[in-house]
């Protein structure tokens, strides 16, 4: 018997969207070994030179002008892709995404960001019989996810769901499923195994992510932190940014047994699970990896738009707080140093999480669907 086969498109425009592909692809195949599934970014699929240009014109973006990415999330916030731009993304980049498709002969379809999304959508108006879902990965719903071929949407929460309602998505195809993460965060690791692993001490530690870009410019409070470093372990990961991780290690403040530098890893689950706090940018995948560690969080320089509203639904839902003085580090630093307040606080977010949040249901609502 032939076996089903998932093909999850996406965009290397910031890492979550792969890493939600990655994830959900491992996850389906965890609990089915006999799904297949194949994960492609398809600009850079498709045109290996200019994808990455664009991609890291955006990245240069992101970091030199947020305010102006602001700007452009808040102008198109309530708009789908018009037919026109999704002719014009098609003729331009896309052109083959219909071969790559009958190639592949998917049994289903997963798009993790807009522009992917938008493409299969007019190739479904155009003829392609393939159920088409779309996997949102931030905490909001932003109007370029939007189309009336997808089969299905896969949302965070009950809010995105209600954003999508109020667009005028029918209840029938919108599932609350959250967010995927990797297999390796559905469970816990031994921390004894961990810190022989890389080298660290028992001690209360701090993970400091600057997200998969490694972008890490509040420099005065990272510095800040390293204050703490005779009584907190700290573990600074800067993601691909390396030339963020030579400034880091040539400052003498980072220069301590208790300070770890490191570039991109695929450990994440582990340190998180050896850490008492972690300090990061409010991507959509990185918060929802830290929800189901149950890690208290806090946040810093969100990127206005998807990045603010990931932040405003952590924070209310209590699993974070925004990072802005040097007292909510002392506050914090302070708090994971009394090991019975740090472990109750916890506790108290892993049962919270268990209401909210279970890491394998986005790849059950998939399996069912297949099934």
């Amino acid at each position: 018997m032939r076996k089903k086969r998932v093909l999850l498109l996406s965009e290397g425009f910031g890492s979550g969207h792969t890493q939600a592909a990655y994830a959900l692809a491992v996850g389906l195949r965890e609990l089915d070994p006999g799904i297949q599934t194949r994960v492609i970014e398809l600009g850079k699929f498709l045109n290996p030179v200019l994808g990455p240009m664009i991609v890291n014109a955006y990245r240069k973006t992101v970091s030199k002008q947020p305010k102006l990415v602001g700007i452009m999330y808040r102008r198109q916030y309530k708009k789908s892709l018009n037919r026109l731009t999704q002719l014009a993304l098609h003729r331009i980049f896309y052109t083959h995404t219909s071969q790559v498709i009958e190639q592949l002969k998917p049994d289903l379809i997963v798009c993790t960001h807009p522009v992917p999304n938008a493409v299969v959508a007019r190739l479904k108006r155009l003829g392609l019989d393939v159920p088409l879902f779309t996997l949102i990965t931030d905490y909001d719903a932003h109007g370029t996810w939007t189309s009336g071929e997808v089969t299905k949407y896969l949302v965070s929460t009950p809010v995105v769901m209600e954003k999508l309602l109020e667009r005028g998505i029918p209840a029938q195809r919108i599932e609350v499923t959250g967010i995927p993460v990797h297999p390796n965060f559905w469970h816990t690791h031994d921390k004894a195994e961990i810190r022989a692993q890389f080298g660290l001490k028992p001690m209360p530690t701090v993970l400091i992510m600057g997200g998969g870009w490694g972008l890490m410019n509040s420099d005065d409070l990272l510095a800040y932190m390293t204050e703490y470093r005779e009584r907190v372990q700290l573990i600074y990961c800067v993601g691909n940014n390396e030339e963020s991780r030579a400034r880091l290690l040539a400052d003498p403040r980072f220069q301590h047994p208790n300070v770890r530098v490191i570039g991109f890893t695929r450990e994440v689950s582990k340190l998180m699970d050896i850490s008492d706090l972690l300090v990061t940018k409010p991507g959509g995948m990185t918060c929802t990896e830290g929800l189901s560690k149950g890690i208290p969080m806090l946040f810093y320089e969100p990127i206005p738009g998807q990045e603010e509203e990931n932040c405003e639904y952590f924070v209310q839902q209590g699993f974070g707080e925004m990072l802005e003085t040097a007292a909510t580090v002392k506050r914090w630093f302070e708090l994971i140093q009394e090991p019975y307040a740090s472990d109750q606080f916890r506790r108290k977010l892993l049962t919270k999480r268990n209401q909210y949040y279970n890491p394998m249901q986005c790849s059950r609502a998939v399996l069912q669907f297949m099934q």
